[in-house]
Formats: C-alpha cells, sequence, structure tokens
C-alpha cells in the first residue's frame, strides 16, 4: 500500500488563480471560440441598441424648396458634415433639432435658400452714394415682396411673383402716366381661386400702391392663363367655377325632387335617378325696329303742314322792232307819254299800250308721323336650355301562389304613372326639348359584406409593429446569444457544489466521476488515514493543479 506524506505549503509558490480564470483554462479551444463570439455579439446588440435609441430628432430646416435651391442648400450641408433627410415625396429637408438655428444662421450667411422673397428690409442696407433711381427701384422692389408675401399666405397660393409699373411723376406733365401691376400666381394641385378671391388679390395690389386703378392689375396662373379681368373691359364669359357650382345645385335640386316624389312609392333603395341640366349661360340683346303699312289720308296723324301760294300781275313791254344790228341796240331817247293823264286807257293793240300778264302759284307740303315699333330685348344668363332625367326603378318584392317571395316588374300603367310624376315634378317642357326615360329592372344584390380586417393586417397593427420591430428584434438576438453562446460558457466556468462530504466536485474529471463502487473498499465514511490523506491530496489537485504540477515537476528534478 502507498502512503503520500503532506506536502507543506512553499512560501515561494505562486499564489493561487481566481477559480473562474481556471475555468477558463480548462476549456478547450471550440468552448473558447463559442464564449468569445457571443459575448462579441452581445457587445454589438447593445451597441446597436444604444446608438438606435440615441437618433436624435430631425426637423423641418426649409419647406417648399425650388430644385436648384435645394440641391445648393444639401451641398453646403454635405460641405458642413450635417446629417440630413427628406420627408416622404421631398417636400421639406430635416436636420438634427439641436442645430436647425445654427444652419439657417449660416446658409443665410451665404444668401441660402435664394428664393426668398424681400420686403422692406432691403431700404435698411442702403449704402453711401446711393442715387435717387436706385431709391425709388429699392422701394418697388420691397413693395413687390411684401405684396408677394401677402398673396402667397393664402392656403391655395404655392407661389407668387409681383411685377408693379410704377411712372415717373413729373409735375411737368400734363397727363400724368398711371400705375399698372401683373401678379402672377401658382397655385397647389387640385386647388383653385374662385371670384371673390380673385378679387380680393386685385383689390389687395390696387390699395397698396397710390393711385391704382383695380382694372390696371392683372392677374395669370402659371400657365399663361388670365384670371382677371381684361383692362380693356372685355372680359371673357367663359365657363367658371362660380357657372359649374350653378348647375351643380340646379341638377341636385331637380334629382331631390324625383327622389322625394318616388321614394314612399317604391322605398328607399328601390330607385336611382339622375338629371342633366343644360344652362345657357350666354346673354343675348336684340333691337327690333317695325314699322306698319301706310294708311289713309284721314286716319293718318299729320305731323306739319306746310303751304305756299304766290302770284304776279306785270305789263308786258312791246316787242323789240326793226332790224337787228348796232343801231337798233342804241338806246332810245324817252318817248313822251302818249296815254292821257285823265281818261280810260287806250284800247289793247292801241299804238304805246302793252300787254298785261297774271301769274299764280300754290305749293301744299303735309308730313304725316309713320308708325315704329323699337322693341329692345336682353335675355338673362343662367336659363335652363334643357333637363334630361335618367330614373331606374328596383323590381318590387311579392310572393307567388305557394307563399315563396319573388320580384316582378312594374305593369306599363305602373311606368307611365311613375314617368308622368316625374315629368310634373322637373316641370316638363317638350318645347326645349326635355326628356325623361324611366326604367325598370332588378337590382344586382351586393351580398359581400365588408369584412372586418384582421388585427394582424390593420394598418395601426402594422405602424406599430413597425416601430418596435427594431428595439424588439435586438432584444430577442441579444438573449439568443446570451442563452445559446455566453450561458454555457459561463456555466462551464461556475465550480459546481461540493460533495456531502464537503469536496468540491470536478465535472470534468472522468476518473473520478467514473470511479466504479468495489465491494472490497470500506464506505467513504470508514477512511483509513492514509486514504484520508490521498483524498486531500486530489484535493488540493483539483483546486490548485498549477502547485502540485510544480511540486511534481521538483520531485522529478530531485529537489
Amino acid at each position: 500500500m502507498s502512503a503520500i506524506a503532506e506536502l507543506p505549503a512553499n512560501a515561494n509558490s505562486p499564489p493561487a488563480r481566481p477559480v473562474w480564470l481556471q475555468r477558463l483554462s480548462a476549456l478547450d479551444n471550440g468552448q473558447r471560440l463559442r464564449l468569445g463570439g457571443g459575448v462579441a455579439l452581445l457587445v454589438a446588440a447593445v451597441l446597436v441598441a444604444l446608438m438606435l435609441n440615441r437618433q436624435p430628432d430631425y426637423k423641418v430646416l426649409f419647406s417648399n424648396l425650388s430644385d436648384k435651391d435645394g440641391g445648393a442648400i444639401v451641398a453646403q450641408l454635405a460641405q458642413m458634415n450635417v446629417p440630413y433627410k427628406y420627408t416622404e415625396g421631398g417636400g421639406a429637408i430635416l436636420i438634427p433639432t439641436d442645430r436647425v438655428h445654427d444652419i439657417r444662421l449660416r446658409l443665410a450667411s451665404q444668401g441660402l435658400p435664394k428664393g426668398s422673397v424681400s420686403g422692406f428690409e432691403l431700404t435698411e442696407t442702403n449704402r453711401f452714394g446711393t442715387t435717387q433711381f436706385q431709391e425709388r427701384l429699392n422701394f418697388q422692389r420691397g413693395l413687390e415682396g411684401e405684396l408677394t408675401r401677402s398673396i402667397q399666405s393664402l392656403a391655395s397660393v404655392q407661389s407668387a411673383r409681383v411685377h408693379l409699373a410704377l411712372p415717373n411723376q413729373n409735375g411737368f406733365f400734363r397727363e400724368q402716366q398711371k400705375p399698372s401691376a401683373s401678379v402672377l400666381v401658382s397655385l397647389y394641385p387640385g386647388r383653385m381661386l374662385d371670384k371673390a378671391q380673385l378679387a380680393g388679390i386685385v383689390h389687395l395690389v390696387a390699395a397698396s400702391v397710390p393711385e391704382l386703378e383695380p382694372t390696371a392689375v392683372s392677374v395669370l396662373d402659371d400657365t399663361g392663363k388670365l384670371l382677371s379681368k381684361s383692362p380693356d373691359g372685355t372680359d371673357d364669359k367663359g365657363f367658371d367655377a362660380q357657372q359649374l357650382m350653378y348647375v351643380q345645385q340646379i341638377e341636385q335640386m331637380y334629382t331631390k325632387r324625383v327622389m322625394d316624389i318616388l321614394e314612399p312609392v317604391v322605398g328607399r333603395e328601390n330607385v336611382k335617378a339622375q338629371v342633366t341640366a343644360e344652362i345657357d349661360f350666354s346673354r343675348t340683346e336684340s333691337t327690333q325696329e317695325q314699322h306698319r303699312p301706310n294708311q289713309n289720308a284721314e286716319a293718318g296723324a299729320i305731323r306739319s303742314q306746310q303751304v305756299l301760294e304766290s302770284s304776279t300781275n306785270q305789263a308786258d313791254p312791246a316787242p323789240p322792232t326793226g332790224i337787228p344790228g348796232a343801231a337798233t341796240n342804241q338806246p332810245q331817247a324817252p318817248q313822251p307819254a302818249v296815254a292821257p293823264i285823265n281818261g280810260p286807257n287806250p284800247a289793247p293793240g292801241a299804238a304805246g299800250a302793252s300787254k298785261a300778264i297774271s301769274n299764280s302759284k300754290r305749293e301744299s307740303i303735309t308730313n304725316y308721323e309713320v308708325d315704329k315699333t323699337i322693341r329692345v330685348t336682353r335675355g338673362n344668363s343662367g336659363q335652363v336650355k334643357r333637363l334630361t332625367a335618367a330614373v331606374v326603378v328596383n323590381y318590387q318584392n311579392a310572393v307567388d301562389e305557394k307563399g315563396v317571395p319573388i320580384t316582378k316588374g312594374m305593369t306599363p300603367e305602373q311606368i307611365a304613372q311613375m314617368t308622368a310624376l316625374v315629368r310634373e315634378s322637373i316641370g316638363f317642357n317638350p318645347e326645349r326639348g326635355d326628356s325623361v326615360n324611366l326604367m325598370n329592372t332588378p337590382f344586382q344584390a351586393d351580398n359581400a359584406k365588408a369584412e372586418a380586417l384582421p388585427l394582424w393586417k390593420q394598418p395601426e397593427t402594422l405602424e406599430l409593429a413597425r416601430s418596435f420591430a427594431w428595439p424588439v428584434g435586438i432584444a430577442l438576438f441579444a438573449g439568443l446569444v446570451l442563452l445559446g453562446l455566453v450561458r454555457p460558457a459561463i456555466k462551464a466556468l461556475v465550480p459546481p457544489p461540493p460533495n456531502a462530504d464537503g469536496s468540491p466536485q470536478q465535472p470534468l474529471d472522468a476518473l473520478e466521476a467514473e470511479i466504479p463502487d468495489r465491494p472490497a473498499l470500506t464506505a467513504p465514511g470508514d477512511l483509513t488515514p492514509e486514504q484520508h490523506r490521498l483524498e486531500e491530496a486530489r484535493a488540493l489537485a483539483r483546486q490548485n493543479p498549477i502547485a502540485v504540477a510544480n511540486i511534481v515537476k521538483a520531485w522529478v528534478n530531485g529537489e
């Protein structure tokens, strides 16, 4: 029987290492690789979670930028090493919240964005030596900028530009030129300006410029269409939003009339009606002048009458006698009177007597009133030119001879009665071409009910899952790494619980764990002193294998 003597503790031996370090050194290469990989993955998961949680909040830096300004701002942000991102659709640029104001000031010092509108702040930077023309130009630019800001504050206007034509006022001119203005607006998609808003823009510009008439303000959209009234007064009476709204109101009114009169008869869900109204928005003006046939003189009304009468009595002088020539054309001496002063005239044909001639004239001018009828007709706009109604009525519910519910159509008499009701309700007028069409047909029943979306398909659930996807995924990954790789390695480092006799248990010691019970040996409680010292030596070898190895090495060397 061999005996092992008690070995005194060597004072020069190195101190014992911690148990976890001894356990780590006892692991093989595969276990060490798995332990190191698990720890590395766990540390990486923790770092990613911290980075995601510490992601800075982003705030809008600029919005509604043009492509040119947006590209210049992005280039400057990249040059300044500022993280940025876009909103959905690229409508705004986002940067970290704590750097918004600093970046805005730095970009403003570089003149970005260039599309920003400048107002009367232009007049605050006047330099020494500014001429009167430059001052007037800066004032005009500032006024245009202020008007642009006011117009862009409207909900429907995306951007605007204002051009003012301000002539130079001179007291030496007898007729001063009047100012004028032009406004170019760009609207948001799907929006439009009604007449009230256009009138508001026109009067806003006209009231901001002295002596500017509202008729001298033109408003255009980005397509070049004139929205305001033309300055020359020739307004385009085309189809606008107000007319479209009026047509819709007329059609809805007639449709409601048809539904109100048929629903009590056939049921609420058993009739569908549509009424189309053709409205005449043209304004007509006609002048007619009519003359009746001439009437007789007695029935005619005399307007004016003029009568002229004249008569003349004169003596016919004696015809000239003698031979024509120069001698006979000489004036003769006056002849003495041959007629007696008192007494009758000499008889006709007597010597020295002349013939008496009498002429009379009478003229009459009568003006009668002419019958004339002048008729001026002005047609109002918005008159109903034609109505067209289409009505569909569902089959009626009934039961057959066996009591089975069925649907059947209406009789021709019922259809005629309903058609007459529809005509009366819309004010049917055959002279203007109105038409009514009533159809009786079974409706297609929609049996497919809208099924409720399951919880996992609802948008709220999907959005919540997206928000928790990264944190939950990282937590699950860290848990798998911890349970699959780190925990087995740490468990291998922890010493097993001691045996019943107080001695530590070594699970890796296959020889100790696989010692069979031999009947010749005594029970553990009846150990001899040699066996007890042997067990202590084994325990010392298990607890401090380096020290035991040094002792064995000293034995071998013969020290």
